[in-house]
């Protein structure tokens, strides 16, 4: 795994820490220190603790590294939500990434509304070719917004949660061995993928669990009229709906968007009860799903 968050060969290393051993108390004053348009990667050791900010990598600050102690103890929380104040949706993130190249790992990405509020972002992606590393996603409706149609995203071995369309927008994102855990009948993905784009939310090897009162999760609906979601050799829990997919009521979508799966498997897989307008694919279809293929010319490294 250590192949995909290299160090640099040159590079700038920061601590932060509440209890005032490292260079900053803040993770946002040791992102608003780091180098603009940096060509080295700046690695932001961050310390346990609970750190109530609402934090931003604005887009001239790249190739930043959040590095925490350990996912369960270094925490990023904030309170944010649509309907508290001027706040809506798009600016309700705990964290919003708008630097290329950012990576994170070990961190708990955290909005602590709580529920009944709506929506409220824990963590807002913007930029292309942001790395995600055993990090947990925590909120309840709309956790991780994956935005921009330019963005390119990959979360490997991180742990998600959420209630209604907790991991929505336009991206190419790729969930590599991750645990997505669902809290409420309700729905996983909202996928908003623009027409061009030939791959939208591909999860790989996932796990899928729900909470015991969770018993009528769908898989997915359409934000947008070309959703792209596909679940590739994912275990799914028996609180997935045999149908496995909904259509938003909007008819029309259902031969626009592309809801796929291979070879799922739990107590909620049920291909022969799927809607039919939905896909299980073949082997020659799955060999598809590469991460050359989905990501192009981005080499993670």
């Amino acid at each position: 795994m250590s192949a995909f968050f290299p160090l640099c060969a040159q590079q700038q290393a920061v601590v932060v820490a509440q209890d005032g051993t490292g260079q900053y108390r803040t993770i946002q004053e040791a992102i608003n220190a780091a180098a603009n348009h940096s060509q080295t990667r700046i690695v932001i050791t961050v310390k346990k603790g609970t750190y109530a900010e609402k934090v931003v990598v604005p887009s001239w600050k790249t190739r930043i590294t959040l590095k925490g102690e350990d996912k369960e103890n270094t925490i990023i929380t904030w309170n944010d939500y649509s309907g508290k104040g001027e706040i809506n949706t798009f600016t309700s993130y705990t964290v919003l990434v708008q630097g290329n190249e950012f990576q994170a790992e070990n961190i708990t990405f955290e909005n602590s509304a709580g529920t009944g509020v709506g929506q409220a972002v824990a963590l807002h992606v913007e930029a292309d070719r942001c790395m995600f590393r055993n990090c947990r996603i925590v909120a309840n409706q709309d956790t991780l917004y994956a935005g921009v149609d330019n963005s390119r995203q990959y979360y490997k071995d991180c742990y998600i949660e959420g209630t209604t369309d907790f991991i929505f927008g336009p991206a190419l994102v790729v969930f590599d061995n991750c645990r997505i855990h669902g809290k409420k009948n309700s729905y996983i993905t909202a996928a908003s993928t623009p027409q061009r784009q030939r791959f939208g939310f591909v999860f790989l090897k996932c796990t899928l669990t729900t909470s015991p009162e969770t018993t009528k999760l769908y898989l997915g609906r359409p934000w947008r009229p070309y959703a792209r979601t596909v679940f590739l050799e994912c275990n799914l829990s028996a609180g997935v709906l045999p149908e496995g997919w909904h259509n938003w009521n909007k008819p029309d979508a259902e031969g626009t968007a592309f809801y796929a799966e291979y070879r799922s498997a739990g107590a909620g897989a049920s291909p022969a009860t799927r809607v039919p307008w939905s896909h299980q694919l073949t082997a020659r279809e799955a060999r598809e799903y590469t991460l050359e293929n989905i990501f192009g010319d981005w080499e993670l490294k």
